[in-house]
């Protein structure tokens, strides 16, 4: 799903394509997507676009008289600049089209792979409407150490929960709350109420650095055109979705916790203290036998 460095970086190029430029047509291909009927989608038709927005993990679209265009591309969504060229704005055939909207110069228009349509919009009107879909997070890029502990610890989780609740900080999810943890040396099961001082330093100079690491990052790949490949599972990254490769720090192979259709990719040795935490499926089936240290690992794999 894309996060917050994904979403600014869609944000980035979009208003290059569609900043002060009126909304000709909005064309919806899939009944699945649209979530609202009042306003009616045909409302925003007609009004020019004045500013983009994030909000949480969605990108906002705001219009003349108050009206918004709120997107969320959850896993599969993805969006696509087409010029308009002399056959007339683009088509909206094959099944992974949902809609387009068209504008003087081109259509952006939106797709999602799978059969699976999680992506929607809301038609909204005025702040309140638009807020009523924001979460409540706080956003973390402005946010001094103090705030940012106080919103992390007003219930006790595990960091990676907390890190990844929409209702306490905004835009980050599973790919990038790995890569926070990874730089910050913290154990993605630590109790927020249990980490000290300079654990809290850690965490939110690493969650900072990270997001706009990628930010930067991803706004350069982004600077002739839309993100055209958004995944959660990049080269780069040091633990997501890199079980059983080394880590790019101590070399030592990054472990998993699976759950449901999710995993937490984290470096034993460079942040639980060597501790290995039980995977789901494969504790299920070694029982006790489950190792709880690298070195114990290091045994099994040689039974």
């Amino acid at each position: 799903m894309p996060e917050l460095p994904d979403i600014t970086a869609y944000i980035g190029a979009l208003e290059r394509y569609i900043l002060g430029q009126p909304l000709q047509r909005v064309r919806i291909a899939s009944i699945f997507l649209l979530r609202t009927t009042d306003p009616p989608v045909t409302a925003a038709e007609g009004l020019t676009v004045r500013q983009l927005r994030r909000v949480g993990k969605r990108i906002a679209v705001g219009l003349d008289g108050d009206y918004w265009l709120v997107l969320h591309l959850m896993i599969a969504g993805r969006l696509h600049w087409r010029p308009l060229s002399s056959k007339g704005a683009a088509k909206l055939g094959g099944r992974q089209n949902l809609a387009a909207f068209d504008f003087p110069h081109g259509s952006l228009t939106l797709t999602e792979a799978g059969t699976k349509r999680r992506a929607s919009l809301h038609v909204v009107r005025g702040e309140e409407a638009l807020h009523a879909l924001d979460p409540g997070g706080i956003d973390v890029l402005a946010a001094d150490p103090d705030t940012f502990r106080t919103a992390l610890t007003v219930e006790n989780h595990t960091l990676k929960r907390a890190l990844t609740d929409p209702r306490v900080l905004s835009g980050i999810g599973n790919a990038y709350s790995d890569e926070i943890l990874h730089a910050a040396r913290l154990s993605p099961l630590a109790q927020t109420q249990k980490l000290k001082s300079d654990e809290w330093a850690r965490l939110h100079r690493a969650t900072q650095d990270t997001l706009n690491f990628w930010i930067a990052r991803l706004k350069a790949e982004a600077a002739h055109g839309l993100p055209e490949k958004v995944t959660a599972f990049r080269e780069d990254m040091a633990v997501h979705g890199k079980y059983g490769k080394p880590c790019p720090v101590c070399g030592e192979k990054i472990q998993r916790i699976r759950y449901a259709d999710n995993e937490t990719n984290y470096c034993a040795r460079c942040q639980t203290g060597g501790k290995v935490f039980a995977d789901r499926g494969l504790s299920r089936l070694l029982g006790s036998d489950w190792p709880r240290t690298l070195e114990e690992l290091e045994v099994l794999k040689r039974r």
